[in-house]
């Protein structure tokens, strides 16, 4: 069977779509493929990535990098390829081979060495023995006939992850920027996401709901039917707050949000989720508003991916926002259709590991799917240390449905934080994290991870939570540890702090404020939580005096991306913005999958070859298409 480069209409989709050949391919191990199926599935990404891949390919690249003759390679020819001999290239420069994404790229053999084109004829299967002195027809006298060591076909970065996802949404690329809280995922950074056909939640967590309104109404405003989603967090101290965001966010229309941190649903989710369920005139479940759920633990997921609970159905039926027939359609959907695997990411985590944790969440969905037997397919997507080509591509080759970025959009200019911040992270290197109190959830013990390196905040807050435990109420803190509480960490007196959280509780949640009069101890988790709220506002806003107290959240995923950047125009901090880190990570991606599928068919790039560096914005337009 021929396959010409050159030839219109040539569709990825049709080959890969062979599900017998495709079986019978991962069947054999056989040196010689006599089958066509076989080289075009590679671009599978499911089937056939790497996970071991180093970092791929940059532009300048030494021959020296070449595998040599003898090494078991060049034995494996599979087919020949029929082509000019200027259009052949070697090892050195098999990077601007690769980089169009809409060309195939042939390996081939000439002269001992592997050569590399995208253009020619490559004829798959046969004994792999033809060789150029073999004779060709009168037209093709000016061509070569060489064996074909691997063969890879026109791709697009479109085909990362699920179809499925990206259509449910409405965007081009299976990619999204999660919500980061107080608004650093802010309002810029989502309508810059949004306008490059990528999916971006607006860090609604921590601020009030005057402010969250009139982020909406912006956003609304900017995009108009352009689609983005809000954060919605559990907040089990603060249920009033919680119940107020969703009455926000029904009564703005907006019908997609990011739900993070949830241990147990709450009647505020299933509101949201089910406000306006009905049926088609076919007979179809409609439910207008969707939810993505960001979780790190199975039981979790379980919930998400399962219908309502019937406690909260019957609640907004004794409330009147549901009614009988609604809560009967209700018991036939999931409460999320997409479930974001939260791992060793910045904030809140459970610093559980992708590898274990992405599997384990993927059979679960496969699972109740099946039993559910949902209209809709269930998706599956990853968050949590992804800030390089590589890590990206590794996600979609383990089965994530779309891939989620969060600490290192922190680091871009359209981010809701301060340049001080955007300094400290550029400087992070991946060991730079530690564990930290969480301000929601301080009395549950729960913890995120924050940047350690330049701040002090992990270190204060830890103590404060150690003197939580070990106390039944502020005054009984020894005289020594308060003075130094107030001195060192609040740098006010204790009544002060006192004084500002009822300033800010009274019209936010008062009932907090009644409890704390009675419960000498939740009074103290206050005082105590005013640090552990201010700290991040501190960062956020830049206050100088207090950038040792700065709480930065950050995941390893910074440092990562710090080293990738070290020598290009993304080192620095200036040139860091949200679309263009979106689009090498998306592009990047693809090539490294391009490299290894090269791999799998034995050939190998070492070295420089096989490092991926960052690309222009204006060399992404070239290339991302």
């Amino acid at each position: 069977m021929l396959y010409d480069a050159a030839a219109a209409g040539f569709s990825v989709g049709l080959l890969t779509a062979w599900p017998g050949h495709r079986h019978q391919a991962k069947q054999t191990n056989k040196r010689v493929y006599k089958t066509v199926a076989w080289v075009f599935t590679v671009s599978t990404v499911s089937d056939l990535i790497d996970l071991g891949v180093e970092d791929v390919a940059a532009p300048a690249m030494s021959s020296a990098s070449a595998h040599q003759p003898g090494a078991g390679l060049l034995s494996r020819a599979w087919g020949r390829w029929v082509g000019r001999p200027a259009d052949l290239c070697e090892i050195g420069q098999v990077y601007g081979v690769l980089m169009p994404l809409d060309k195939p790229v042939f390996a081939v053999e000439q002269a001992g060495q592997v050569c590399f084109s995208s253009s020619g004829t490559a004829r798959l299967g046969g004994d792999g023995k033809d060789r150029p002195h073999e004779t060709l027809p009168a037209g093709q006298a000016d061509q070569l006939a060489l064996p074909l060591l691997a063969a890879l076909p026109p791709t697009s970065a479109r085909a990362l992850g699920d179809a499925v996802f990206c259509r449910r949404h409405g965007i081009r690329f299976a990619y999204m920027t999660g919500a980061m809280a107080n608004g650093i995922a802010s309002t810029e950074l989502v309508v810059a996401v949004a306008r490059a056909g990528l999916l971006g939640s607006f860090g609604a967590a921590g601020l009030d709901v005057v402010r969250i309104d009139e982020s909406i109404k912006a956003l609304q405003a900017a995009l108009g039917d352009t689609p983005f989603c809000a954060n919605l967090i559990f907040s089990p101290n603060e249920t009033g707050q919680e119940q107020a965001v969703v009455n926000c966010y029904l009564g703005n229309g907006l019908r997609l949000i990011e739900a993070s941190a949830y241990m147990d649903l709450t009647a505020a989710v299933v509101q949201y989720r089910v406000h306006g369920i009905h049926e088609d005139t076919q007979g179809r479940i409609v439910t207008p508003n969707r939810i993505i759920a960001k979780c790190s633990r199975l039981e979790v997921a379980e919930k998400w991916f399962s219908p309502p609970p019937d406690k909260h159905l019957k609640a907004l039926l004794a409330r009147g926002v549901l009614t009988a027939a609604e809560a009967e359609l209700a018991r036939a959907i999931p409460m999320a259709e997409d479930v974001t695997v939260e791992a060793d990411s910045g904030g809140h985590t459970d610093n559980r590991p992708a590898l274990a944790l992405l599997p384990a969440i993927i059979a679960l969905r496969d699972r109740l799917q099946d039993q559910y037997r949902y209209q809709q397919p269930l998706c599956v997507g990853l968050g949590g240390g992804i800030a390089t080509p590589v890590s990206a591509a590794a996600a979609f080759a383990m089965g994530a449905a779309y891939i989620v970025t969060g600490t290192i959009n922190q680091g871009c200019r359209e981010s809701g934080s301060s340049d001080r911040v955007r300094h400290m992270l550029a400087a992070a290197g991946p060991a730079d994290v530690v564990m930290a109190p969480a301000v929601d959830m301080f009395e549950l013990g729960v913890k995120l991870q924050v940047l350690k390196r330049g701040s002090l905040f992990a270190m204060r807050a830890n103590r404060l939570y150690e003197l939580y435990r070990a106390y039944d109420s502020l005054e009984a803190i020894p005289a020594q540890d308060r003075q130094n509480i107030e001195q060192t960490i609040f740098r006010c007196s204790v009544d002060e702090v006192w004084r500002q959280t009822c300033d800010f509780f009274q019209p936010r949640d008062p009932a907090q404020l009644q409890r704390a009069r009675t419960d000498a101890r939740h009074r103290m988790a206050l005082v105590f939580r005013w640090y552990l709220g201010l700290s991040s506002r501190w960062a956020n806003t830049g206050v100088e005096d207090r950038q040792i107290d700065y709480q930065i959240w950050c995941g390893p995923a910074m440092g990562a991306f710090n080293e990738w950047t070290q020598g290009s125009f993304l080192q620095q901090m200036e040139n860091r913005d949200v679309v263009t880190v979106a689009g090498n990570l998306i592009y990047g991606a693809a090539l490294a999958m391009r490299i290894t599928q090269l791999r799998q068919q034995g050939v190998r790039l070492a070295g420089q070859a096989s490092q991926i560096r960052p690309l222009t914005p204006s060399q992404l337009e070239q290339y991302l298409l």
